[in-house]
């Protein structure tokens, strides 16, 4: 997600955190499952994303919906 400096910043935007509270954040369920949601939000994203991490999108949208439970 943060390799399109547009789309790092438009998910930064919508979730209002900075990078050093992306970064602090990455072991919260919340924050990684708000990125998934985000990239869930533009089929593209997630297809690139579930390729990038050798997992299925549907992988990734499990993930997301664990990390909400």
């Amino acid at each position: 997600m943060l390799e399109c400096e547009d789309r790092a910043a438009r998910y930064l935007e919508l979730t209002g955190l900075d990078p050093d509270s992306l970064r602090s954040g990455l072991g919260d369920p919340i924050v990684l499952a708000s990125g998934i949601e985000f990239l869930a939000n533009y089929e593209p994203d997630l297809i690139r994303a579930a390729e990038a991490l050798a997992v299925t999108p549907e992988e990734l949208i499990a993930a997301k919906d664990f990390l909400q439970a």
